[in-house]
C-alpha cells in the first residue's frame, strides 16, 4: 500500500493539469472535525450479503466487473451490484468457479437481466473467466479461502489480488514513472471514480482550465494520458491528505475506507455533478 500513497504523491508533486489544494483540505476538515459521517457501506440495499462465503464470492465477482459504466447512460453500479445480488439469490452456484470460467457476454447480460451489450463486454468476460480459472487453480474455487490466505491484512490481500489476478494490476507509467493505483484492489481507494469531482466541488482539487473544459463537455480521456493519471492519484492524495488533517484536529485516526465510503454518498446524492470519461478496466 505504500507503493500507492508514495507514487500518488509523486504524482501530486509533479502534476500538470491537478492540485491538491491544501487549504481545501483543512476546510473540508475542519467542517467534519466534531462529527465525522458515518455510511454505511450497503447504504442504498443493493448488495448481497449473507455473512458467508458466499458474499465474499459474490463481492470478488462484483469487484473484478466494476469498471466503466459510462458509454452507457442507462448502466450504472447500482445495475451491476443489483444485478448480479438477484443471480445469486436465483441461483447460489451462479458464481463457482468453473461457471464462472465458462460464461459468455450474452451469458453475463442474462445474468445481469441486462439486454445491450455490456460497454467492454469482452474485457469483463475475460476477466470473470480469469477469477474463475484462478480461483479454482489456487484458491480451492472460493474467494474466502484468498482472504484467508491474507490474515487478516488488507495489505497482504491487496498484493495476493494483484499478484494472482493480472486484471486487477492496476499501475502505469508517468512521466518515466512507475505509479500504481490498484484502484479495484484496495479497499481505502475504492470507487474513487464517484469521488473525483465530488473532490472538485469541495474545493480540495484544482483542475487545469482545458482538463475541466474536457470533463465538463464529456470529452474522453485516454487511459495512461497525463490528465487521467494525474486525476486518480491526486484523488488518492487527497483523500490521504484529508485522513491526516483530521488525525491532527480529532486526535484520531479516520479510515480511508471511512472517507471513500463519505464521498462516494455525496457523489450519488448529487447526480448533476460530472466525471471524467476514460474506457478502462480498472475503473
Amino acid at each position: 500500500m505504500e507503493e500507492v500513497r508514495a507514487s500518488s504523491e509523486w504524482v501530486s508533486s509533479h502534476a500538470s493539469h491537478v492540485t491538491v489544494n491544501l487549504p481545501g483540505i483543512e476546510k473540508v476538515a475542519e467542517s467534519m472535525k466534531n462529527s465525522i459521517p458515518k455510511v454505511e457501506w450497503d447504504y442504498e440495499g443493493i448488495h448481497y450479503f449473507d455473512n458467508g462465503p458466499l458474499s465474499v464470492q459474490y463481492l470478488f465477482v462484483l469487484d473484478a466487473l466494476n469498471f466503466c459504466f459510462w458509454p452507457d447512460k442507462d448502466l450504472t453500479y447500482d445495475h451491476l451490484a443489483a444485478g448480479l445480488k438477484a443471480a445469486l439469490q436465483n441461483d447460489k452456484s451462479a458464481f463457482d468457479a468453473d461457471r464462472l470460467q465458462s460464461y459468455t457476454g450474452p451469458e453475463l447480460r442474462k445474468l445481469l437481466n441486462w439486454t445491450k451489450p455490456l460497454p467492454l463486454e469482452n474485457e469483463r468476460v475475460r476477466l470473470i473467466h480469469e477469477v474463475g480459472f484462478e480461483l479454482e487453480r489456487s484458491f480451492e474455487g472460493k474467494a474466502s479461502k484468498l482472504v484467508e490466505s491474507s490474515g487478516k491484512s488488507a495489505a497482504k490481500l491487496v498484493a495476493l489480488v494483484t499478484r494472482f489476478f493480472p486484471g486487477f494490476r492496476d499501475h502505469t507509467v508517468y512521466k518515466g514513472h512507475q505509479v500504481f493505483l490498484y484502484k479495484r484492489a484496495q479497499i481505502f481507494a475504492a470507487d474513487l471514480w464517484g469521488a473525483f469531482k465530488v473532490l472538485q466541488q469541495l474545493g480540495v482539487l484544482r483542475y487545469s482550465s482545458s482538463l475541466a473544459s474536457m470533463i465538463e463537455g464529456g470529452t474522453e480521456l485516454c487511459s495512461g494520458s497525463e490528465e487521467e493519471i494525474e486525476l486518480r492519484a491526486c484523488s488518492i492524495y487527497a483523500v490521504e491528505k484529508m485522513r491526516e488533517v483530521l488525525h491532527k484536529k480529532i486526535g484520531k485516526q479516520v479510515l480511508s475506507v471511512e472517507l471513500d465510503l463519505w464521498l462516494w454518498s455525496v457523489g450519488v446524492q448529487s447526480p448533476s455533478l460530472q466525471h471524467h470519461r476514460t474506457l478502462s478496466i480498472y475503473y
